[in-house]
């Protein structure tokens, strides 16, 4: 049985390196920075050196938060805190996105009033849950001459949802099939 060893240093095979989008402590090149401190009071405009030895004395990092910025702002904090409050804010703001999905109502370049008004009921209640509805008109074979039948009947389909509604992408042929995206108005949604 053979051993390996490892340095400490060394990488492991197929293990990750957490990314981080912070500079901190020696990482930041730069020869002088704004320092804010954990406090949150504003030190000045700081060599990077001096400001580094002051975070080491507080027992902290000193970590670049708006790199962007003429001279980039650092703050003196707990990194390890600092990146787990970063977790947290993203991890909510995941939890808190809405998820859009796309419905899908289909019609014939046939159908008759009833199973239209229904499917409109449908589409209705998907634009009211935040989704976004396609509508679209399928042709077989040698109906694709009649389009503008379907043509006309996806234009009613619109107007039928205008007032929940708002067209995300125009009536267009697509193939064999004439299709319509409509999305909730921002103002009418629940």
């Amino acid at each position: 049985m053979k051993s390996i060893f490892l340095s400490p240093s060394a990488p492991i095979k197929g293990a990750k390196e957490p990314q981080r989008s912070h500079r901190i402590n020696h990482e930041i090149k730069l020869p002088e920075v704004r320092v804010v401190d954990n406090e949150g009071n504003m030190l000045g405009i700081i060599p990077t050196r001096e400001a580094i030895k002051m975070a080491e004395e507080k027992e902290m990092d000193l970590v670049e938060i708006a790199p962007q910025a003429k001279p980039p702002v650092c703050k003196i904090i707990d990194f390890g805190k600092f990146a787990y409050e970063l977790q947290k804010k993203e991890k909510l703001a995941k939890k808190n996105q809405q998820q859009q999905l796309m419905k899908e109502v289909r019609f014939k370049w046939r159908t008759d009033t009833h199973d239209f008004n229904f499917k409109v009921r449908h589409a209705r209640d998907f634009l009211m849950e935040g989704n976004k509805v396609k509508g679209s008109v399928m042709f077989r074979g040698r109906e694709i001459t009649h389009h503008e039948i379907g043509k006309e009947l996806l234009e009613r389909f619109v107007a039928e949802l205008q007032d929940i509604a708002k067209v995300d992408s125009p009536v267009k042929l697509e193939g064999k099939n004439i299709t319509v995206i409509l999305s909730p108005s921002k103002s009418k949604k629940k």
